[in-house]
């Protein structure tokens, strides 16, 4: 997993848990908006051989984890809504330059923060929740989240041909 240069504080996680339906709708929507980014950039960048395979299958398996959420939400009784974002994407996109491919290089290295900071977050929900439900949720999500990109690493690293480098 990508570093994070700062940890969440307990200020959040006592926020989250006193707002367990708001966290609930949020997820949601963060859900939804990765999904819908793997599907924009299969489009932008369906020349690339590489991307169109890997983003089809995050863009499923995002919309999976939205449909789990929803059904919390519906489990608690809780609509699904428009909620107003947060600012943290757009402004952690605001880093995003203009011109290829730095472009679709930071728009994979911001992606890869905002996953970052969920697994960090959703960790904490999973140790902090005493709602056993939401926190076996919050651990298989988890588990799902960390495990996408660390399993396409571990197969590209046993495939790397036997030379003297870092990352073979």
């Amino acid at each position: 997993m990508l570093s994070l240069a700062s940890t969440t504080g307990r200020a959040w996680i006592e926020r989250a848990c006193a707002h367990l339906d708001e966290i609930l709708l949020d997820h949601a929507h963060c859900e939804k908006k990765a999904a819908s980014t793997a599907v924009s950039l299969l489009f932008k960048y369906a020349e690339r051989r590489e991307l169109p395979v890997t983003l089809s299958q995050l863009a499923r398996e995002e919309l999976g984890h939205f449909e789990q959420v929803l059904a919390e939400l519906g489990a608690r009784g809780v609509a699904f809504r428009h909620q107003v974002p947060s600012p943290y994407a757009g402004q952690l996109m605001k880093a995003i330059r203009a011109r290829e491919p730095e472009r679709l290089v930071d728009t994979l290295l911001c992606s890869a923060l905002i996953e970052a900071r969920s697994c960090e977050r959703m960790r904490l929900l999973a140790e902090a929740l005493d709602v056993p439900a939401l926190a076996s949720l919050y651990r298989g999500l988890l588990a799902a989240e960390a495990r996408q990109l660390a399993l396409h690493e571990a197969a590209v690293l046993a495939s790397a041909p036997p030379i003297a480098r870092l990352h073979a």
